[in-house]
């Protein structure tokens, strides 16, 4: 028989035992382990520019985050930043330029500091092999040239004024640094616009992103000029203020600034911030 003593230390025991069961467990219900990575889902509003490289990311992220989801919403910088201004809610903010990431600062939307992560540059493209004999960016405004570029604003869609384009903008500043203006050009909304023109030849040279005339691979040539150099377009991300997951956010920013996000971006034809 045991004594009293000696069951009542079985007794405890056998509780104890009982309540480490029932933690680990999760109180009978089945559940797996807690992952070390991040859990949930984000939505990242991200620059138009960035789409092919930030696709990929989100497919990186997910490799390292098995429980967690990316939703990107991808548009013109501007448009975005109205959407975020006007009530649209997210968890992360990638701006196609400085400028767009200050409205949003300056409306109070962010959680912290944005962290620059990439730039980018303009280039002139061509046909394969240049057989025009563009040489530099005064050439652009030769008259046996079609010529496309970004156009310096857009009407914004149920907007009364018209938004500032990143690639725009900095053609713009590229033509003050150099006193050419390219009064013939042909307009059109984006850069990846002006290199599919290029493309179907529907033009013979037209000013993209270098990041997009990564993108075009054999199907152009590349033509360098110094005043590009002089105009950086620097891409920043932040947390928004009304993330409702800002761990993942943070997580998916660290992948944005890792290697592995880095490499993704200079594979893309960006450079480093």
């Amino acid at each position: 028989m045991i004594g009293s003593t000696a069951a009542t230390r079985l007794t405890r025991a056998l509780l104890a035992a009982q309540l480490v069961a029932a933690s680990i467990s999760g109180c009978g219900t089945p559940h797996r382990a807690p992952s070390a990575s991040g859990e949930g889902v984000i939505t990242v509003f991200t620059a138009q520019a960035l789409q092919v490289a930030f696709t990929r990311i989100g497919d990186e992220f997910h490799t390292y985050n098995p429980f967690s989801s990316v939703q990107f919403t991808f548009g013109f910088s501007p448009y975005l930043v109205t959407q975020l201004t006007q009530g649209a809610s997210g968890d992360v903010f990638a701006a196609g330029n400085t400028n767009d990431m200050d409205q949003v600062a300056r409306a109070g939307l962010l959680a912290g500091a944005p962290v620059a992560f990439a730039s980018n540059t303009l280039a002139i493209v061509v046909a394969p092999g240049n057989p025009k004999k563009v040489a530099s960016f005064g050439d652009l405004n030769r008259p046996d040239l079609k010529v496309a570029v970004c156009a310096t604003q857009v009407q914004e869609p149920g907007a009364g004024s018209a938004a500032g384009l990143p690639c725009g903008v900095a053609l713009d500043k590229v033509e003050q640094a150099s006193g050419v203006r390219l009064a013939h050009a042909t307009e059109v909304n984006r850069s990846e616009d002006v290199l599919q023109k290029v493309i179907d030849r529907d033009v013979d040279a037209g000013v993209v992103y270098a990041s997009d005339a990564t993108a075009g691979g054999a199907s152009l040539t590349r033509v360098p000029f110094p005043e590009a150099a002089g105009v950086v377009v620097t891409y920043p991300i932040a947390v928004l203020k009304g993330s409702k997951n800002p761990e993942l956010a943070r997580k998916f920013i660290d992948m944005v600034t890792s290697q592995p996000g880095q490499a993704i971006l200079d594979d893309c034809g960006f450079a480093a911030p």
